[in-house]
């Protein structure tokens, strides 16, 4: 979910989870199952699958439908089913499982000049022509497909490999296809067997986006080149996606009231028919098992066809352990910021100034002060600080700067709420929440959002000046803004809640004020009350990030079409960096001080780099399913994230520590040493890597063996083994942190360690 939209949906999207529990049709309270089925199991009495299915159902239930059956992301169907249909058809021959359905919600001109993704870069990623094969599936809320970032000028034919399609539906035809924006489908049976039918006057039935979201998220990964880009005139440059000759393909999953895991499975499930080489999906909605998660068991299958899947770590943060998608056969991405601000300064009566950020367009406020009240002294609510509609007395604000609070509501709408109730203006506020994170925002009204710093001083002017004045003065686009990149204080955090041995998120990338393209169908705050039109928008959000690093996958494929999804990740993430030019280690703007990996992850993109890693940690099916096994999954919980009958070894011991990730996470839980075993493959040719070892604490020693590695070709591979002593005594919630490097002088291969004391 991008962070501007934060506050508004989560009250409306908790009364959707409330009524959409409520509903109840035939009879009562049903809901929406996936149903896992052992596709070999299927008696011979069967021609299809599909009919097998739908048998299976009928036992249980003579008015159920099948909404979804399933092929590649699972073997399977959903349906609507009470409870007790649910319990009974578990106990028929073939079914794996039946678990509920899931709603899960939504989690650039500056970002590729920033990552070094300029015009001198093409010979780093070698391409014939102007376009690539490479293509990008995107799930989100569809597509604007007649903005600038979709344009085929230049484009080859469309590839051979690929089996898509471009479905009419409301307000879209199949003939708004073409060479770039190559598939468009739609999924909304699952959200309408809930929500019921889709509001055709409020959004369109097809693959159209008239939210933005989509068309932002995909333009974002893969747009093409558009000159002359801008919001209302702010970062105005040329936009382009982070692979711009990548072909891109919207499977829309997403509706008003949220995107509803039978619908993203079904997605998945084309999406691998249609032939796309990487999955973007900018969503997520909480934390469960994997093979209680539909995302997860969707990736794993998409992971076996060679498909690079790339999700958001979410919104949560700064909190720990508030990750989303930390499934290992997916790249989690948090989220940075870019060297680029939008400056506009709070103008106090006493002389003193505080920069904080707008992207307003419109007319300036006077050339002078103008009186200034705190919104909770002008309104009779309780919450009237935080500028929530129809909170503000009119009169009390009428011709005057308001200054509100962050918090619950989006911060466009408190501007909005401002402009309604008479206010010229408006001071936004951090609160200890958001701290000095400043995100920006193209307000309705001339405004500025401040830290909370500022906030606190500016706050006791209002409340004790006896005649307080302020005024705003937006000051448009500046660069090369230090220090940068900084962690979003938004961007989810480690721990990995589910597996803590998994160092989550992998890591992060451009996320806080990104421009991208944007739906003709909604202004740039999403209200209702925006009437204005624009091609770009900025908005924030790991679900910004998300698809800066699909892009770059796509990217990295076309250069090595032979890399796995865990080589793309590996050459991303050990080639990320943590530190400034000058070494000091990137900052959390959550708190000021040193970020970590339970921040960062691996740490920011290097696209230039990841193109040459030297050494890559590469991983397959059978890695993964080891991985299930050290996990001590049942053979039925390992079928329902694998869709095979697999039996872990009994003779064998399985063990986390040495699934062959491209970083470390140690969870202290009373012995003194741990050992991990790591294999990696030479894909820079011959060369002798010497290890590096750092440790931030005598309370964790890091030994590796061998500590220097020989390689005579390429894809030759080695191994060695990491390990970690620690001081077992430290107290609970502790955290200590580190890294290993190898490098043969032209190459320096990284991965982050993080140790917790459980």
């Amino acid at each position: 979910m991008s962070s501007p939209f934060l506050s508004s949906t989560a009250f409306f999207f908790l009364v959707l989870l409330y009524l959409g529990s409520c509903q109840v049709s035939d009879g009562a309270q049903q809901r929406t199952y996936i149903i896992h089925m052992a596709k070999s199991q299927m008696p011979s009495s069967f021609d299809l699958h599909s009919l097998w299915y739908d048998s299976s159902l009928r036992s249980v239930s003579e008015s159920a439908q099948l909404l979804y059956t399933y092929n590649n992301a699972i073997h399977g169907f959903s349906t609507r089913l009470t409870p007790e249909e649910a319990d009974s058809l578990m106990t028929q021959p073939g079914v794996i499982s039946v678990l509920p359905e899931h709603r899960y919600e939504l989690h650039t001109t500056r970002s590729p000049l920033f990552l070094g993704l300029d015009e001198h870069s093409a010979d780093l990623f070698p391409e014939t022509g102007a376009s690539s094969d490479v293509v990008v599936g995107v799930l989100d809320t569809g597509v604007w497909p007649e903005s600038k970032s979709f344009s085929d000028k230049g484009f080859g034919p469309i590839p051979s490999t690929w089996k898509g399609g471009c479905e009419p539906g409301t307000n879209f035809t199949a003939s708004l296809c073409n060479r770039k924006l190559i598939g468009a489908r739609f999924f909304a049976q699952g959200y309408e067997a809930t929500m019921g039918p889709v509001d055709e006057s409020k959004e369109s039935r097809s693959p159209r986006d008239d939210d933005g979201h989509g068309t932002h998220t995909s333009s974002t990964a893969a747009g093409s080149f558009v000159e002359g880009a801008s919001l209302l005139g702010f970062a105005s440059g040329t936009a382009r996606g982070m692979d711009p000759r990548a072909r891109v393909a919207v499977y829309k999953v997403c509706w008003l009231g949220g995107c509803f895991s039978s619908d993203i499975l079904a997605a998945i499930d084309k999406a691998m028919d249609d032939n796309v080489n990487v999955l973007s999906m900018s969503l997520g909605g909480g934390m469960s098992d994997y093979y209680r998660d539909g995302v997860a068991i969707g990736a794993f299958a998409a992971m076996e066809r060679g498909i690079f899947v790339s999700c958001s770590a979410g919104n949560a943060g700064p909190s720990p352990f508030s990750l989303s998608n930390v499934a290992p056969w997916i790249t989690t991405v948090g989220a940075g910021t870019l060297d680029r601000d939008f400056p506009a300064v709070a103008i106090l009566g006493n002389g003193k100034n505080y920069s904080g950020v707008s992207l307003f367009k419109g007319d300036a406020l006077p050339a002078k002060l103008l009186p200034f009240v705190y919104a909770g002294n002008a309104s009779n609510a309780t919450n009237g600080n935080l500028c929530m509609t129809g909170t503000l007395i009119p009169e009390k604000v009428k011709g005057k700067i308001v200054m509100c609070d962050r918090g619950v509501n989006a911060r466009v709408q408190k501007g909005d709420v401002v402009k309604a109730a008479g206010g010229v203006g408006m001071i936004l506020a951090n609160t200890a929440a958001n701290g000095e994170e400043l995100v920006a925002d193209a307000h309705m009204l001339p405004a500025t959002t401040v830290g909370e710093k500022a906030g606190d001083i500016i706050r006791r002017y209002v409340l004790t000046d006896p005649n307080p004045t302020a005024s705003v003065l937006i000051q448009g686009t500046v660069v090369n803004v230090q220090p940068s990149p900084v962690v979003a204080a938004f961007s989810s955090r480690g721990p990995n809640s589910i597996t803590p041995n998994i160092l989550k998120p992998d890591l992060i990338a451009p996320g806080v004020n990104i421009l991208a393209a944007w739906t003709g169908a909604a202004g740039p705050t999403g209200l209702p009350s925006d009437s204005r039109r624009v091609e770009f928008n900025i908005i924030s959000g790991t679900s910004m990030s998300c698809p800066h690093v699909s892009g770059l996958a796509a990217l990295l494929k076309s250069a090595h079409p032979e890399w796995s999804p865990a080589a793309i990740r590996s050459a991303l993430m050990t080639t990320a960096y943590r530190s400034y030019k000058d070494g000091k280690p990137i900052l959390d703007i959550a708190t000021g001080k040193p970020s970590t990996p339970f921040d960062y992850g691996a740490g920011y993109v290097s696209p230039t780099i990841a193109t040459n890693p030297g050494l890559i940690y590469d991983l397959t099916t059978v890695d993964y399913l080891g991985f299930l096994c050290a996990l001590n999954y049942t053979s039925s919980q390992i079928r329902s994230v694998s869709r095979r009958n697999y039996t872990c070894d009994p003779t064998k011991t399985y063990s986390i520590a040495d699934l062959n990730y491209p970083s470390f996470a140690v969870n202290v839980d009373g012995s003194g040493a741990y050992k991990y075993t790591r294999t990696v493959t030479s894909v820079g040719g011959a060369g002798s890597y010497s290890v590096k070892v750092t440790s931030e604490t005598t309370a964790v020693k890091i030994s590796v063996v061998p500590a220097v590695m020989n390689f005579k070709e390429v894809n030759e591979k080695k191994s060695y083994t990491v390990t970690f002593t620690v001081d077992s005594s430290k107290a609970s919630g502790s955290n200590s942190f580190g890294s290993i490097e190898w490098s043969d002088g032209k190459h320096v291969v990284a991965s982050p360690v993080a140790v917790s004391w459980s």
